[in-house]
């Protein structure tokens, strides 16, 4: 019995950091979002607004517009809703996990500092192409919104933090090179 704990220790303590993480964060995220209403928060409108900002590049005249009676931001086009951006899509609690893990996995050390940045932003860019692949299916296949926003773009970044997992866990599983 001892034995086989000693060696499903390592898991257990990885277990336990990546859970205690993700529950605090969690909670000051959701204490953090709770503190805006019925306003939506800065971070899910900053969202919307790089959304409406990437539409607008590709020739969509679009605007992002606080809601001001519930916790969303919508994008207009056309001076018609399209799409409204809760505090779920704005991709804080996919960050959460991803950083979560990185931390409970390894050493806090330079690589690492650099690493959780490069990574959220990756999140953020995929997330505003998500975002900006619904807003689309909103206006030219809204049938086929629910499905495309509940499993397939959600999984989709969820694949992306899998993908940003691995790479960091090659990268510090990586023999070190010894110098000459």
């Amino acid at each position: 019995m001892r034995s086989t704990l000693r060696e499903f220790l390592p898991t257990i303590i990885f277990l336990g950091k990546f859970l205690g993480i993700y529950l605090v964060a969690s909670m000051l995220y959701g204490a953090y979002v709770t503190s805006f209403e019925p306003r939506p928060d800065p971070a899910t409108s900053i969202v919307a607004r790089h959304t409406s900002d990437a539409l607008d590049l590709c020739g969509w005249n679009t605007e992002a517009v606080d809601n001001i009676r519930k916790p969303t931001t919508e994008i207009a086009y056309n001076s018609r809703d399209i799409l409204s951006i809760y505090e779920g899509c704005n991709g804080i609690n996919v960050m959460i996990i991803f950083v979560a893990f990185l931390v409970a996995f390894g050493p806090i050390n330079k690589r690492l500092w650099w690493y959780i940045p490069l990574g959220i932003l990756i999140l953020h860019i995929c997330n505003l192409f998500r975002i900006t692949a619904l807003f689309w299916v909103s206006l030219n296949k809204p049938d086929f919104m629910y499905f495309l926003h509940k499993y397939l773009f959600t999984a989709a970044l969820y694949v992306v933090t899998f993908v940003l997992w691995i790479i960091w866990v090659r990268m510090y599983l990586r023999p070190k090179t010894v110098k000459v």
